[in-house]
């Protein structure tokens, strides 16, 4: 396969679905320029608070992306190149992009609030608190996930634990690129808070605005590289984190969130510009024709085999060796769990009826944001898929321990085919690494702030606001309780162990995507719109959730009845094996009960139309 190819194919079809499908949709759906938006209705000066375009769809942007549509796309690889591309297209055109901008707009049409208040009004108040527990112990689990991850993409380690030269010297590499990454990212929340005071209630022409931010980045990222001066270790960050997003998710969106996913955008927009340099300079100078086969079948492995098919060993441990940036198992569901945010994320739902919901300007902007910025992240998911095409040999191999690493050595050797760029290779892996770190920093503390929203409406009865609460109800829906609470048990995870449930995550996240879909598709029957084009992308995800969980319960019900040692080798030994199947069967459970509830409102909302 030839890479721009590709690039330009994707690119095509990706625009013809935002113009016909995304503008089809906007019709269908009555999408109204003259309405007036939750950001101006309930403005408060804290959640509500209008914003021009371009930095909502900063905003949004940059809580979506983090780091899922480069490690879905690398990792499912490993069937094939034309089933990724496939599923990030038709995905992405027919069921992500439509999933977001549909939850973006009912919650424009329900006064800003999460899709559990959504789900209260059109299916009924149970169905909104099993949502409300789901979508909150998911996002903990991303607040524990994403905090774990950035702590180690910041932490140092103390060179003086290894006695082997040649570890202690690739521990101090590692060290500095983390320093530098640590020091770049405090320094975007310190200028993003001076942004957003400085810019705060001032109309700034779009395009100073846009010089400024880019001056900035270029600014923050040349200081923090050259003086990478802070030191913390693993646990030191994570305490830290903790702290941060306990003050950010109370914060007023214009001091922090605002600015700073607005200014990180621009980093992810030129990562996505290099990328497209690297990509269009090697085709030209013919070093882009990608040795990733179209399909590889449909059962992959992970594990990292001989010329013979047999897998290799490591000679010192004796265990077997594995692709740590591969995925495994049957292309159905695996894929379509793999390759999440490159394609429909339930995560998405969380943001756009969350965050954005509340600061757009005008409801027009709701297919550009939503819609548009669903198929720019598909976008970046093939250029992941073109980074692991591009070392492809070496990936499945197992040479690289993480997707991260595949997608920015692979960009950056496509960058040194260039001619005249042939030194940049060193300096580009480093800023494509920084940029994937900056996007999970920018979603952990916008998960903080979802998981705030959705554990203050448990609480909150349907017809009722949190004013009018007594007791512990009115206590625990307090936004400064809610955060602590969520802070503490998403660091304590982050700290102890959520690997042992991580793995679940993927079908979890899908799940709340068929949830999502679910509720809308409800909302636009029960306001008279066409709700057709959900039943499909529903009834698949539905089914793809429920395969996997199947599959996970047998897998690890297997796993208990064999021989103990190969119980001891998983993430937390018999423990986590336990937990993952009592895990796998609430969600099971979850996802039954809702999908009854959910089919029963429609059927009769059939009924009432015939």
């Amino acid at each position: 396969m030839n890479a721009l190819v590709v690039l330009l194919v994707a690119a095509a079809v990706l625009i013809a679905g935002y113009v016909f499908y995304g503008g089809w949709l906007a019709r269908q759906w009555g999408v109204d320029p003259r309405n007036s938006t939750p950001a101006h209705e309930f403005e408060d000066g804290v959640d509500y608070v209008p914003a021009p375009p371009y930095v909502v769809l900063g905003h949004h942007f940059s809580s979506i992306a983090g780091a899922g549509p480069i490690n879905g796309p690398i990792q499912a690889a490993v069937f094939g190149w034309v089933p990724v591309l496939l599923w990030i297209l038709v995905g992405g055109i027919f069921f992500g992009a439509m999933h977001d901008f549909g939850a973006l707009l009912a919650s424009l049409r329900h006064k800003g609030q999460t899709l559990a208040a959504v789900i209260a009004q059109n299916i009924d108040e149970t169905a909104k608190k099993l949502f409300c527990v789901f979508a909150y112990l998911t996002l903990v689990l991303v607040v524990a996930a994403f905090a774990s991850i950035v702590a180690n993409t910041f932490a140092v380690t103390d060179v003086t634990l290894s006695a082997d030269a040649a570890k202690i010297s690739q521990v101090e590499a590692t060290n500095l690129a983390n320093q530098r990454t640590a020091m770049i990212s405090v320094l975007f929340i310190a200028v993003a808070i001076a942004w957003g005071f400085v810019t705060r209630g001032r109309k700034v022409p779009a395009v100073a605005n846009v010089l400024c931010a880019i001056a900035v980045i270029v600014a923050v990222v040349a200081i923090g590289y050259n003086l990478p001066v802070i030191s913390l270790g693993y646990t030191a960050w994570m305490l830290v984190l903790g702290v941060y997003i306990l003050v950010a998710s109370v914060t007023p969106v214009w001091i922090l969130l605002q600015p700073r996913d607005y200014l990180s955008s621009y980093l992810l927009y030129g990562m996505m510009a290099l990328a497209v340099v690297g990509i269009v300079g090697a085709s030209l100078a013919g070093a882009a024709d990608l040795d990733i086969p179209a399909f590889t079948g449909f059962h992959a492995t992970n594990a990292v085999l001989d010329a013979n098919g047999n897998q290799m060993v490591n000679d010192v441990t004796g265990k077997p060796l594995v692709n740590a940036a591969a995925a495994s198992g049957f292309l159905f569901p695996a894929l379509f769990i793999t390759i999440a945010c490159g394609a429909i994320s339930g995560f998405h739902s969380l943001v756009a009826s969350g965050t954005t919901s509340k600061q757009l300007d005008r409801e027009a902007e709701a297919q550009p944001i939503a819609y548009g910025g669903m198929l720019v992240e598909c976008l970046l998911a093939v250029i992941a898929l073109i980074a692991v095409g591009f070392v492809w040999n070496e990936y499945s191999a197992g040479g690289y321990a993480s997707p991260t690493a595949v997608f920015a050595s692979g960009l950056s050797q496509m960058l040194a085919c260039v001619p005249g760029l042939q030194n940049v290779e060193s300096i580009a892996y480093s800023l494509l690494i920084l940029a994937v770190s900056a996007f999970c920093l920018t979603s952990l503390d916008t998960a903080t702030r979802l998981a705030r929203y959705m554990f203050q409406e448990l609480w909150v009865p349907v017809g009722q606001t949190a004013d009018d609460l007594t007791g512990v109800r009115k206590v625990l829906a307090n936004p400064y309780v809610a955060t602590a609470i969520t802070v503490v048990a998403g660091i304590a995870l982050g700290m102890t162990g959520y690997n042992i449930i991580w793995p679940l995550f993927g079908a979890a996240n899908q799940l709340l995507a068929a949830l999502a879909l679910l509720a809308v598709c409800a909302w636009l029957g029960n306001a008279g719109r066409n709700n057709k084009m959900f039943y499909i992308p529903m009834a698949f995800m539905l089914a793809v959730t429920l395969a996997s969980l199947v599959m996970t319960l047998v897998s690890k019900v297997q796993l208990l009845l064999g021989p103990a040692q190969t119980l001891a080798l998983q993430a937390g030994g018999a423990f986590g094996v336990v937990a993952q199947v009592a895990i796998a069967l609430l969600l099971l459970a979850l996802a039954v009960v809702l999908a009854v509830r959910g089919v029963k409102v429609l059927l009769d909302l059939r009924r009432r139309e015939q």
